[in-house]
């Protein structure tokens, strides 16, 4: 088949933004994220829409009337009365219709009453002779095993009984009449079990087990192509799904649709036959995918449509049922005949479509769809299907790495141009930023900016006239006074009456206020403007189309709609724009405070400067910018002594300018290790050859240095005179120390964690094998111990599925997913690591394992399956070794645990110390990043949970502020609350924050940052809260000085699972969870420093209760 060319589009994000202003605080994220209440109304609106022209299409069928689809969406009603909606809801979800290509029953649990069947049931069964001999008056009532042949009951029988039925899927029964085969596939509704049967093509290759497990392989090799492909480019990643689709499915056109944050859809990735129409690059309303069908592709996320033109089967249910039958997850369910109606116009018959889901925040996020049409009726196998779903999990988790990278990328260029920005301020303050380049156009996608100072303005771009723009600066003032800045993407919709007048050159801003009547702007056109589709070219009049459900009608509907809307403004950009206000209000406020007609003035007296002298000016400037830019700078002439150390290097390595020239770079600074890289650099560079992001390291200078080694990563250039000749090597760095200190101390925990996991290797492990086609052919007394069933029930047996996730029941589907991507790469030749597995043994019991897996040749060479070791705590037959294992188990476990909260810290710290330029505050920021930095190194280094257990571990004595520590658990839980969207109350006076007492402060901040942590972790979101409070008590005993302090966390709600509380508090109980080991051995160490802990529930809020006792400072004195 010839296919049509592809091309990637850039993406893009439209978003129609119903409310009216978004204007930015103290916190910019906060306020332009809509919170759940929003996105649920919106969601609601949505719904409401839909009802709309779900009901007026039908209204339209009944009356014989056409059904102008543009005008419906574009004229939709704002709101539709509720048993609209209801009717809407139930028949997409409960039709009560199916497809005619197979059969329907729904079964009562655990009896096999049918309590509704389809129609077609009596001819696919070849029912008929049964109700001519008056076996069966009629199927309601009748046990349905009876339909099969005895070996399909019991089948049937057995699966029903799983916990997840649809993990077992498909079934292959006979009927009992004539013993034809289908294809069972189950799954649980409300009142039962509904059972889809597909007729079975035995001839078709696959339908076999080798066909099966050859299409598992098909899509096993279009994930490991997946894997392959070079991160940084959703769009290529899209073209291969689409490619890899075609060849598993056949499809004439297969297309990845990706819904935008407003829910509106665009065609990114496209492969069809060479005569079909293109629709790359179509942009359609969010009507076109109703709400209640995107929910049923986070349900079912195979949809399948063999012919649209076949008529529809009723389905025929008990009298006894109060509603109809839900088919969400059915997959015989039919189409609707408004979509029925849509395929036709676009001459498809048959389609596929397929759920791209990603996890947003824990949650599950229709990120898109694949979807495949065909022009003649086409049926894709059960085992196929299920192949590209498999296909699609592992692309959703692909997607995810993508979006997150792309992320960091936009995070990062954004913070360049900051930095440019920030220094054209230093240099030209305020003009730099809109007379120079980068500008503020640079730091966000727009179409124009512009800055109004002191009754100015600067344009750029497209922008509003000089006079619209003072306009919109009083409006602002006006209507916004109380606001530092405001986005929206319609200025109509944000109630700027002068909106009309922009036309549609502006229709979305962003501003941000410098001073009290001083503002950037930033100004977008309409998303018309930015969407090009290839398909419009062939219909330009489209004079026919409008009425019609038709990629074409939707395009133009969606053209409609968009002409009055802007591309909204990402969190990302708002937190650029905020983070730029943060750091030029006080350079602004200066210039405010001094006049800015002096600044004004100094411009035109320093644009008249000519020559020579102009050229001086700048060469000082340079100079200066060097000297005290924000990274550190260093030079060498031709024979690589320093001719050049800036102020930040000097600080960085301790080394001071006068000190440091004429040294030897490679020889007197750099380290040993790194010289060799050094000196590549400084060949290559006076060859006129540069590189960039080099890491080496360098000396440090002087006694009293937080680190022993420099980390810098460096980009090197060449330097040359005013005759162009090459005179020696620039380097321009950046401090990565801090990075490199955390990141190997991480590196040295992984090696601990893998010695840990290598030393539980039993003497004989559980071991089990495959063959070829991913059956069972080993399974040996280990594994028969281990999970209870015998080597004669699992050989033969199809691992992933019938072993794992039936014999060996699973958590759900991802789990699955993940166990067959190992096995069938193994399988394929590939290499793979340790992979962790957990899966229920025969009563029931979870068993949580590190899987092996090796692959297995025959004396050729050929690979002919697979090899797969279990390591387990279960496997130790000496009891002694048996808690040896388990001892350094729950260490590692403890440390895994312990690293977050301290590193969580860093992190929050870090981030503030980035966007901070107040000497006080970074004191205070360091002395807390270094009290986390020294909970790290007291957990990695110095923890024994051995001795924590028996109470024996020696504590760390000495004096500590109070303070500190509660700054350091603070921080330790900021992000925590941020993601979860809590709000932070605390109650702890001054004079507690100012005591010094005696102490293992190390171990305190551990401890007290572990219950903070887990308070706020089961806090309800969002809008929840958590609360600390901290109250002294001063006592005199024998003498000596105590404070007694009790330390009160709170948050709302029902309060921590029961489970976790036994873990914490019960003696001698062997805790479940990472979490209870934590916590559990928090208490120990909160027992050794004299301490207790008690766990409230009240009626609506829940409390840990931690007392505590510590000598005061006067106590040491007078010892």
């Amino acid at each position: 088949m010839e296919l049509g060319s592809r091309e990637r589009r850039e993406e893009k994000t439209v978003k129609y933004d119903n409310n009216k202003s978004n204007t930015l605080s103290s916190s910019a994220a906060s306020n332009m994220n809509p919170n759940k209440c929003e996105r649920r109304k919106k969601t609601m609106a949505q719904y409401s829409a839909d009802a709309g022209l779900l009901a007026e299409f039908e209204q339209s069928t009944d009356s014989g009337k056409s059904f102008n689809y543009s005008r419906s969406v574009i004229n939709a009603p704002q709101s539709v009365p509720e048993e609209k909606i209801t009717a809407y809801l139930s028949r997409i979800q409960r039709g009560g219709l199916i497809q005619p290509f197979g059969c329907m029953l729904a079964i009562e649990e655990p009896t096999f009453k049918i309590i509704g069947h389809s129609e077609n049931c009596f001819d696919f069964l070849s029912l008929s002779d049964l109700f001519e001999s008056k076996q069966l008056n009629g199927l309601i009532g009748v046990d349905a095993r009876v339909l099969f042949s005895p070996a399909s009951g019991v089948s049937l029988a057995k699966a029903i009984t799983s916990r997840e039925i649809s993990l077992l899927n498909p079934i292959l029964v006979r009927c009992r009449s004539n013993q034809k085969p289908f294809n069972a596939i189950l799954h649980r509704i409300d009142v039962g079990v509904v059972i889809d049967l597909e007729p079975a093509r035995l001839g078709d290759p696959a339908l076999s087990l080798a066909g099966a497990v050859q299409s598992q392989k098909l899509a096993v090799r279009a994930i490991s192509r997946l894997q392959s492909l070079p991160g940084g480019d959703i769009g290529v990643l899209c073209d291969a799904v689409v490619e890899d689709v075609q060849k598993l499915t056949g499809y004439d056109r297969v297309m990845v649709y990706k819904f935008h944050e407003d829910e509106h859809g665009e065609v990114v990735s496209e492969i069809r036959r060479s005569d079909l129409e293109p629709y790359l690059g179509v942009h359609y309303p969010a009507t076109d995918i109703p709400q209640a069908a995107r929910f049923l592709f986070k349900q079912n996320r195979v949809r399948m449509i063999c012919d649209c033109n076949a008529n529809s089967v009723r389905v025929i249910q008990s009298e006894e049922l109060k509603q109809p039958l839900c088919l969400v997850n059915s997959t015989l369910r039919s189409p609707h005949e408004c979509h029925k109606q849509y395929m036709t116009n676009m001459g498809s018959l048959a389609s596929l479509v397929l759920a791209v889901i990603i996890n947003d925040n824990d949650s599950m996020k229709l990120w898109g769809l694949v979807v495949c049409h065909h022009t003649s009726p086409r049926y894709i196998p059960f085992p196929l299907r299920h192949a590209c779903e498999f296909l699609m999990q592992a692309l959703g988790l692909q997607l995810q790495m993508e979006l997150q990278l792309a992320s960091q990328l936009a995070e990062k260029k954004i913070l360049r141009v900051q930095t440019l920005l920030c220094d054209m301020l230093l240099r030209d303050a305020p003009f730099g930023i809109v007379t120079q380049s980068p500008s503020i156009m640079d730091l966000v996608k727009c179409d124009g900016a512009a800055m109004y100072y002191g009754g100015r303005c600067w344009l750029l771009g497209i922008t509003p006239t000089e006079s619209q723009v003072k306009d919109i600066a009083e409006w602002l003032l006006k209507n916004h006074a109380d606001s530092t800045g405001l986005s929206t993407d319609s200025l109509a919709d944000a109630g700027y009456t002068g909106a009309s007048l922009l036309g549609e050159a502006v229709c979305g801003m962003a501003t941000a206020r410098l001073t009290s009547k001083d503002f950037l702007f930033w100004f977008r056109s309409h998303t018309a403007k930015e969407v090009k589709w290839g398909g419009a070219m062939h219909h330009p009049d489209d004079k026919d189309d409008g009425p019609q459900m038709h990629p074409r009608s939707s395009f133009k509907t969606f053209l409609e709609v968009a002409k009055s809307k802007s591309l909204p403004w990402e969190i990302m950009e708002i937190n650029a724009i905020h983070s730029l206000q943060i750091i030029m209000r006080d350079s602004f406020q200066n210039i405010e405070d001094s006049g800015p007609k002096s600044m004004v003035c100094s411009q035109q007296n320093n644009s008249e400067i000519q020559g020579l002298n102009e050229i001086s000016s700048v060469a000082c400037e340079m100079v200066r910018l060097i000297e005290t830019a924000s990274a550190p700078i260093f030079g060498v002439d031709s024979a690589g002594f320093i001719n050049g150390w800036n102020a930040k290097i000097a600080e960085l390595t301790g080394l001071q300018a006068n000190e440091a020239m004429g040294k030897s770079l490679l020889n007197e600074v750099i380290l040993e290790d790194s010289r060799g890289v050094a000196e590549n650099l400084i060949s290559r560079a006076l060859q006129g050859k540069e590189d960039k992001n080099i890491e080496i390291k360098l000396r440090k200078f002087g006694k009293r240095q937080q680190y022993s080694v420099l980390y810098i990563m460096v980009n090197a250039c060449t330097s040359r005179d005013y005759t162009n000749n090459v005179i020696g090597v620039c380097f321009v760095g950046q401090d990565i120390t801090p990075e490199k200190v955390v990141m190997d101390k991480f590196v040295r925990l992984q090696e601990d964690y893998k010695a840990i996991i290598q030393s539980l290797n039993p003497l004989i492990p559980p071991i089990f094998a495959s063959d070829e086609n991913a059956c069972c052919s080993e399974w040996n007394a280990a594994m028969e111990k281990l999970t209870g069933w015998m080597r004669n029930e699992t050989i033969g047996k199809l691992l992933p599925g019938e072993i794992f996730g039936g014999l060996c029941q699973l958590k759900g589907q991802d789990t699955l997913t993940k166990f067959m991507i190992l096995l069938y790469r193994v399988i394929s030749g590939h290499d793979t690591e340790k992979f962790p597995f957990g899966f229920f043994d025969r009563k029931g019991t979870y068993m949580e394992v590190l899987l092996m897996a090796n692959k297995r040749t025959d004396d050729t060479g050929k690979i002919i399956g697979c090899f797969c070791f279990l390591q387990t705590m279960q496997a130790s037959g000496n009891k002694q070794d048996s808690g040896e294992h388990l001892s350094k188990f729950k260490e590692l476990a403890y440390i895994r645990q312990e690293m977050k909260n301290p590193l969580n810290g860093i992190r929050f710290i870090h981030k503030l110390l980035e966007s901070t330029a107040v000497s006080e505050d970074q004191k205070q920021l360091l002395e807390t990043s270094d009290a986390c930095e020294k909970q790290i190194m007291s957990v990695i280094e110095n923890m024994d949970v051995g001795s924590i257990e028996e109470g024996s571990m020696e504590l760390d004595m000495e004096e500590f502020l109070l303070g500190n520590v509660i700054d350091a658990v603070f921080s330790q839980v900021m992000i925590l609350l941020k993601e979860m969207n809590l709000q932070l109350l605390h109650e702890v006076p001054d004079d507690v924050r100012t005591l010094y007492l005696f102490g293992d402060q190390v171990r305190l901040q551990l401890v007290l940052s572990d219950f903070f942590r887990i308070t706020a972790h089961y806090a309800p979101t969002p809008n929840g809260w958590v609360e600390i409070k901290v109250s002294p008590l001063r006592l005199i005993r024998e003498g000596d000085e105590f404070v007694h302090l009790q330390i009160r966390m709170t948050h709302p709600g029902q309060g921590l699972p029961s489970a976790l509380i036994q873990d914490i508090f019960e003696e001698g109980r062997h805790c479940t969870t990472q979490e209870g080991i934590g916590l559990y051995l928090s208490c120990k160490l909160l027992n050794m420093m004299n301490g207790e802990v008690h766990y409230v529930r009240e009626q609506d809020k829940c409390n840990f209760l931690i007392d505590l006792e510590f000598r005061t400072r006067k106590t040491k004195d007078k010892t």
